[in-house]
């Protein structure tokens, strides 16, 4: 069970990095977020 969830965490991960590295500056301007910041953000939508 264990397993899965690391699993579903990593593809939700994954999934944030990709849907917020593919806005513009302008848009993660617009969002408060800086584009070194994704990885951490993505890291916290895990939890």
């Amino acid at each position: 069970m264990n397993i899965l969830r690391s699993y579903s965490n990593w593809r939700r991960y994954r999934e944030t990095c990709s849907e917020l590295g593919r806005l513009s500056q302008r848009d993660l301007s617009d969002l408060g977020i800086a584009r070194s910041d994704i990885r951490q953000i993505a890291r916290q939508a895990t939890r």
